[in-house]
């Protein structure tokens, strides 16, 4: 938690609570503690997947991944102003991804199980649909302009917040980079 927190102080506008491991009351709690350090500070929280844990602690909205629910129902069950991103991996996806506020896309550089499809593919999703689409996958402060350059309205990063020594400073070079 106090990596996150870290983050948050530096001006980290978002966070997704994405764990697959935990059970429904574990996920619950972390969900409440991260709703109230979030709040704190204005920004977003997003549930990986939990619509009725976005629900319960009163998220901004859920990431829906394969074998969510779907978007139609998510809308259903979710307060009406609630973000709903969808996890999408080819131009195929970001085109279907419709009713969806966002779609998050990747992995666009390789990351520990993941293959690398690269900014160009990144690119021809962007073309392919009307979301904002926002890249993920081995992405820290260097890689920014390029898929800014692919049309990528903003990034998802995991590891260059998360490994980072400090944490913070991760956050505003990722943030500066994104400005720029």
């Amino acid at each position: 938690m106090d990596v996150v927190c870290a983050g948050l102080d530096a001006g980290l506008p978002a966070v997704q609570l994405r764990d697959k491991d935990l059970d429904g009351g574990a996920l619950f709690a972390l969900a409440e503690r991260l709703r109230a350090e979030t709040a704190a500070r204005e920004a977003l929280l997003l549930v990986n997947g939990r619509v009725d844990v976005a629900v319960a602690v009163g998220a901004d909205g859920v990431q829906l991944g394969t074998g969510a629910v779907s978007v139609a129902d998510a809308r259903h069950l979710l307060p009406p102003d609630s973000l709903i991103g969808v996890s999408t991996h080819t131009a195929a996806e970001v085109a279907a991804a419709g009713g969806a506020d966002f779609a998050v896309f990747g992995s666009v550089y390789a990351t520990p199980g993941k293959i690398a499809v690269g900014p160009s593919v990144l690119a021809a999703a962007v073309r392919s649909g009307v979301l904002p689409v926002v890249a993920i996958g081995g992405i820290g402060a260097a890689e920014v302009p390029a898929v800014r350059g692919a049309g990528a309205t903003g990034v998802a990063v995991i590891r260059a917040v998360l490994a980072a020594s400090d944490p913070g400073a991760a956050t505003e070079e990722l943030l500066a980079a994104l400005t720029r």
